[in-house]
């Protein structure tokens, strides 16, 4: 072994305990699938390697199903989601043989050397492998087996396995009631695999133990005359299906009612109603609706599974609940703070549910005795609720409903909130229906457990997303401006990494910045709120566009090897109405000239921030006054229908035709506030229709352009002697006065007397003096030096160096930047008032 590798496997040595560390330290924490990626990442780690891929074995179907992976492309991940346990991939070997498989090549198709397996360990053989796919083309070390050994044994405790023998364990109150149930319910995928299978139902399959992965027509009583025939159709036709059938094992009629389940397969109730049938009239509806409502039960597990928000838990209810009891109204509320809140309802007016949001978990009401004993109550009139509840008459009079069921919602040994199930008349409550209720609510206060959370972690990161993009644009003398932001997510809800800015610089000059971090989370709107404060920071110091990313590419750089971002910079000059653009890796900006045409510049595209190599190419466009100029990320012209390139073009269409359209452009003056905003919302609906779907947050910047009119500038040349200096004071006396602001003629003489007496005494010429008239009056003077003015702390006896204080206290602000060969040092003077 040479002195390197040696270093190398002592290191990875060593690592073990700190790495295990780490993982035990971040378990508590994290859900399976974040721990499985952090425990993937920290063997590829270990073994310096490319990237890797968890597999979890799927004893009914014989295959390897991916469960998490780390850094491959997507199209190279679709080749390992699913791996038959009797291939010759590393991962089936390692399952196999119960043993490490070490395979060279790039069998990853991400630049690989080889792959490393490990088999995940269960108490009946391995459960599953971690892969690892590294550059070495030698084997790993023992270290490094140890190692991966040690993360597989982590990973395999933190990995969602089917039991020890094969079959499904129900998990939750709610479930384990299905299964003991006297109405036979059965799951079955979209290929008819079954996937749940209560006790009854196996009964009448007479199949023992279900086997979850048991095609469901492998069992003879499915062969039934016309059951398959409704069941493929029910699934077709995506609508529930009810017939009645004589069952072949106990010859017993039962009603089969078949309900799809959107993504999930299909469910399957059994109802026996043998005993209870009295012709096909009132009978069957009412077993039918016994089996509809285990049918609606087990549906709605899925529906809460799949709810994100406090929001859709409370729909999942009430599509999925009050049909199958025949309910009429819904609240759902949470306790905060001592207080019971109201999160959503159906059925209940304004007035009756501002009357009960906010009570205290002290008072005496049906809902506070619900959560303080955590036993449901079951009212079966307004009489009886009235008998009980003296002190609340008078609310039951601001609603409609009869009767109640209310439910404690416990969730992890601690009250959530309660769910009060209403009825518009009177009603008992049998047996079954006071079971399955007090299940559902079990199922519903887990899902508003966790979507509780995710409401927090959500506003945090809408929060956090307001404060880190600009809350409004400047409306600049030479630039105005209207952005639109989307954030990633169903209904906006995960932070990104897109940005954009309009930052004024000196001369009237604009800076106008877009970019793009890659990646969406807190974490990536972290780093963009970095980036745009640097931007603002650099873009202050008058650096240069290309010198400008440069900076930001380092500060990228600094941030990890996995971390990258795209931006386009550009500075509008209003005198010489020029802009000059610099792209990193980044959409190129489209332009719509006056007369409507709309225009792409052939500008270099530089590689993205974090992975370019300057010097970055700059080009300078020329842009006729009030052109518009517009930026974006690539989430608004890119989706899973169209690549960038395709949406640009879509974009440059919408742009024409919208133009050709509304007058933007023959309004004197322009009514930016709103025309800008307009084409904003019309270019995110064109090309953003379906804003629930998308799956990349997007940030749209449109600017309109002024260039400064020839009246308000002037230039003089000056010799660069003695004589300059008086000079520029005459010339700022005349040029003052014609623009009839003779209050700042003595003021704006001495600024300009002190900074061309610099330039002659410390720096070359020649000598160039330039005065603007905008929103505030500016003095620029011109020299060929490099050398930067400083302020310095003159002494008493000192006969100079203060003048730049005097330049500091007469402006309100002043500068320096920096061009070619030379410097232009500037001051800004507020306007007298009127002007």
């Amino acid at each position: 072994m040479s002195a390197q590798s040696a270093e190398r496997a002592s290191h990875a040595g060593a690592a073990v305990p700190t790495r295990l560390a780490l993982l035990a330290s971040a378990a508590a924490g994290l859900p399976g699938d974040r721990a499985l990626l952090l425990a993937l990442q920290q063997a590829t780690a270990g073994l310096g390697g490319l990237g890797g891929v968890v597999h979890r074995r799927d004893p009914g179907s014989g295959a390897l199903r991916l469960m998490a992976v780390s850094g491959l492309a997507p199209a190279v991940t679709e080749a390992w989601a699913g791996l038959p346990e009797d291939g010759d991939s590393a991962p089936a070997r390692a399952v196999r043989g119960v043993s490490e498989v070490w395979l060279t090549g790039d069998v990853a198709g991400v630049g690989a050397s080889g792959t490393a397996s490990v088999p995940l360990p269960g108490p009946d053989g391995p459960v599953g492998a971690l892969s690892v796919f590294t550059v070495a083309s030698a084997a790993p070390d023992p270290d490094q087996w140890s190692l991966l050994r040690s993360v597989a044994a982590w990973a395999a405790e933190h990995l969602d396995t089917p039991a020890s023998d094969g079959t499904y364990v129900p998990h939750g109150p709610f479930l384990r009631t299905l299964r003991g149930l006297r109405v036979g319910f059965v799951t079955v995928d979209d290929d008819w695999r079954v996937t749940f299978a209560n006790e009854e139902a196996e009964r009448l399959l007479a199949a023992g133990r279900v086997q979850p992965g048991t095609v469901f027509w492998d069992f003879p009583a499915t062969r039934v005359h016309g059951l398959e025939a409704q069941c493929r159709r029910a699934a077709a036709e995506g609508r529930p299906v009810g017939f009645d059938v004589r069952w072949p094992t106990d010859q017993r009629l039962y009603y089969v009612r078949l309900d799809p389940v959107p993504g999930s397969g299909l469910a399957v109730s059994f109802l026996d109603v043998t005993d209870r049938r009295l012709g096909q009239g009132a009978g069957s509806a009412e077993e039918g609706a016994m089996a509809a409502r285990t049918a609606r039960m087990g549906v709605l597990t899925v529906a809460l599974a799949e709810a994100v928000t406090s929001q859709d838990v409370v729909r999942a209810v009430a599509e999925h609940v009050l049909p199958a009891f025949g309910a009429d109204g819904l609240v759902v509320e949470t306790l905060e703070g001592g207080r019971v809140r109201v999160v959503d309802s159906v059925g209940y007016p304004h007035e009756f549910l501002s009357r009960i949001d906010g009570i205290p978990l002290a008072a005496n009401t049906a809902v506070t005795e619900a959560l303080r004993t955590r036993t449901p109550a079951f009212v079966e009139s307004t009489a009886a609720f009235i008998e009980l509840y003296p002190n609340l008459k008078s609310l039951t009079a601001m609603s409609p409903m009869q009767a109640w069921a209310f439910l404690p919602l416990i969730a992890s040994g601690h009250a959530v909130g309660c769910c009060v199930v209403s009825f518009a008349r009177p009603r008992s409550f049998d047996e079954e229906e006071r079971t399955l209720l007090t299940a559902l609510s079990g199922l519903v206060a887990q899902a508003l457990e966790r979507a509780r959370l995710y409401d927090v972690e959500h506003t945090r990161a809408q929060g956090l997303q307001r404060d880190l993009l600009p809350r409004t644009l400047p409306s600049l003398p030479a630039a105005s401006a209207a952005a639109r932001y989307l954030p990633a997510g169903r209904g906006g809800d995960e932070a990104g990494g897109d940005w954009y800015d309009v930052i004024p610089l000196s001369a009237d000059r604009v800076a106008i910045v877009i970019g793009d971090v890659m990646g969406h989370g807190i974490t990536e709107a972290a780093t963009m709120g970095r980036l745009r404060t640097a931007v603002r920071t650099l873009a202050d110091l008058e650096l240069e566009p290309a010198e400008l990313l440069g900076h930001l590419n380092e500060l990228v750089g600094d941030l990890g090897y996995d971390h990258y971002a795209t931006c386009a910079y550009a500075v509008y000059d209003p005198v010489a109405r020029t802009c000059s653009f610099c792209l990193a890796g980044h959409p190129p900006p489209l332009v719509v000239h006056p007369d409507g045409t709309v225009h792409s510049p052939e500008l270099t595209v530089n590689p993205p921030l974090g992975a370019a190599e300057p010097p970055f190419d700059v080009h300078e466009v020329h842009l006729p006054d009030e052109s518009l100029l517009v930026l974006c990320t690539d989430g608004l012209v890119e989706s899973a229908t169209r690549d960038t390139e395709e949406g640009l073009v879509q974009l440059r269409r919408t742009l024409a035709e919208e133009v050709s359209r509304t007058p933007y452009f023959d309004v004197d003056p322009p009514d930016d506030g709103g025309d800008l905003d307009r084409l904003c919302d019309h270019i995110v609906s064109a090309l953003v229709p379906d804003r629930e779907g998308t799956t990349d947050d997007a940030a749209l910047l449109i600017t309109r352009i002024h260039g400064t009119p020839a009246a308000d500038v002037v230039s003089y040349d000056l010799p660069h002697d003695p004589r300059a200096a008086g000079q520029a004071r005459a010339h700022v006396r005349d040029r003052l006065g014609v623009w009839e602001l003779d209050e700042l003629a003595m003021t704006t003489e001495l600024l300009v007397s002190e900074l061309v007496g610099n330039v002659v005494r410390h720096a070359q010429g020649p000598i160039c003096l330039r005065l603007l008239r905008s929103r505030s009056l500016i003095c620029e003077v011109y020299d060929h030096s490099l050398t930067t003015p400083r302020i310095r702390r003159a002494g008493y006896t000192d006969e100079g160096g203060r003048g730049l204080h005097l330049v500091a206290a007469l402006s309100r602000r002043w500068g320096t930047r920096f061009f070619g060969d030379g410097k232009c040092i500037w001051t800004e003077q507020d306007l007298p008032p009127g002007s």
